[in-house]
């Protein structure tokens, strides 16, 4: 009889899946797991790079297509402040053929007109160069009592007109009252 005892049932059907000889595992299927693992890790960290690359192009082309509409939008603002300066507003519009305005009247709530309103008259070469934006000292005061429209100048007036007393209105009755 040999050494090893004869084993049966369960044990049997066990000792018959593990080999027989010496406790010799094979080694292909090891060598084969660690290529596979190896080849793996190649080809991930080359699919890795090629997508930074690619991230590092499209950053690169991003920020020049900023730079560029960041260009692009400081030429566009330069253009704008050109266009929105006093100078060139007073110039476009004489190009439009459009004058200054006269003196302003102002209404209250009341209906009553403060000011003496004048019409806008075409400006001569000389009064087209002085700047129609004048200093608060240059304006003469507005009367605070209302001008009659008999009384008021067509041309604007040289000195303040000094208050006159207001038009007295009388209410018109209503036919069918």
């Amino acid at each position: 009889m040999s050494g090893k005892p004869e084993l049966r049932g369960r044990a049997a059907r066990l000792a018959r899946l593990f080999p027989a000889g010496p406790g010799r595992a094979a080694r292909t299927p090891f060598v084969l797991l660690v290529v596979l693992l190896l080849g793996g890790g190649l080809i991930g960290l080359l699919v890795l790079n090629s997508a930074l690359s690619e991230g590092s192009f499209r950053l690169s082309d991003l920020q020049r297509a900023t730079k560029d509409l960041t260009d692009q939008e400081q030429a566009l603002q330069r253009d704008i402040d050109a266009y929105s300066a006093p100078d060139a507003l007073q110039r476009r519009a004489r190009e439009l053929g459009m004058v200054p305005g006269g003196d302003p009247a102002f209404l209250e709530p009341g209906g009553k007109v403060l000011g003496v309103p004048s019409a806008a008259s075409a400006l001569e070469p000389a009064a087209a160069r002085d700047p129609l934006v004048l200093p608060p000292e240059a304006i003469p005061p507005v009367p605070s009592a209302p001008v009659p429209a008999s009384a008021r100048p067509t041309a604007p007036p040289a000195t303040p007109a000094a208050p006159t007393a207001p038009p007295q209105s009388t209410p018109t009755p209503t036919p069918g009252r």
